[in-house]
């Protein structure tokens, strides 16, 4: 519904703007959809984006994801083909710090409506969960952590003043980004707003039951060390009392140094760690490889950057779910 953006007030639109709202997530994989509808259009720049934007905009929007199924969000480049859907859609939703291009192109396009989900929520540093314990060993590795620092800036997989993006997997965090973005809806199309404000709240209901489950299901962890292939994890294990140690960094692409695999080796023993978690869109040699060294299991964390048919579940909260399962078994909670 392209035209519909001609009728928003510029008062409203400065309003919107001003909230600095954005997630969404992509209900359609169909990208030619954007722009071309009589809906409430919106580009979203990858799933757990996309899948605010349906949960809360329902039967008056279209949305249209930027990252296609299967597809590492890290690494997309626009084409020129999105670049021009962006220009004729309504809004769009996107995570500033996690994919560089989509930045440029939104921050470059002439949408009416931004929505940056990295302003609804606080975002924190987790830099040292991908350089290991602040512990007597902290001299030995430091050369490495910032090796591992700087390739992470390099790819730009981290937002502004390091702070990590990964907000979703947080159901609280989540729950805060999914408030910010009802309320652009509700400001960028005001004739549905009573709807956006009633699908916001169910959404927000089911969030919070989430972070109720997770509270309980771990409540009786042995340990709370976790392994897993790269830092996504940092505000779920904050949330509940874990810690994570990440092979790689804020970039699921990079190598790990040898000192990095060492020192892993070396706090699997050390905290009693059972498990090397791997993800679906990101290759498990590394995983599997420091798991058969130091004679642990392999299992998966889904860091729920896109939906396929490899994923456990076939939404958020069905992998949300999975997830907990999985700490749950790795941690001795279950």
């Amino acid at each position: 519904m392209n035209v519909r953006r001609h009728h928003i007030s510029a008062a409203a639109l400065a309003a919107v703007t001003a909230l600095g709202l954005g997630t969404l997530t992509a209900c359609s994989s169909d990208s030619t959809a954007a722009g071309n509808t009589d809906k409430f259009d919106v580009v979203a720049s990858f799933y757990p984006m996309a899948f605010l934007a349906e949960q809360i905009g329902g039967e008056h929007v279209s949305v249209t994801s930027l990252t296609q199924p299967g597809q590492e969000p890290h690494d997309l480049e626009i084409s020129a083909k999105q670049t021009a859907q962006l220009q004729e859609s309504d809004a769009a939703l996107y995570l500033k710090g996690l994919q560089p291009t989509v930045d440029e192109a939104i921050g470059q396009s002439e949408v009416g409506t931004k929505i940056d989900a990295a302003t609804l929520t606080s975002l924190e540093s987790h830099a040292a969960e991908a350089g290991g314990h602040e512990d007597e060993h902290a001299d030995e590795h430091a050369d490495e952590h910032t090796d591992e620092h700087s390739a992470e800036e390099e790819h730009g997989h981290e937002h502004e003043d390091g702070q990590d993006p990964h907000v979703w997997l947080d159901p609280v965090k989540y729950a805060e980004v999914a408030e910010g973005v009802g309320k652009a809806f509700e400001k960028a199309d005001p004739d549905h707003a009573a709807d956006y404000k009633k699908n916001t709240e169910a959404l927000v209901g089911k969030l919070n039951a989430l972070d109720e489950k997770f509270e309980a299901g771990l409540a009786g962890k042995k340990n709370s060390v976790f392994i897993t292939t790269h830092a996504a994890f940092g505000h779920l294990a904050e949330r509940y009392g874990l810690t994570e140690e990440a092979i790689s960094g804020l970039d699921p692409e990079s190598e790990p140094s040898g000192a990095r695999v060492k020192e892993l080796q070396k706090t699997a023993k050390a905290d009693g760690v059972t498990t090397v978690f791997y993800e679906t869109l990101v290759s498990d040699e590394t995983a599997k490889t420091l798991a058969a060294d130091t004679g642990l299991k392999t299992d998966v964390l889904d860091p729920l950057e896109g939906i396929t048919d490899k994923s456990r579940g076939d939404d958020y909260f069905q992998v949300m779910e999975a997830n907990l399962e999985a700490l749950q078994t790795a941690l001795g909670a279950k």
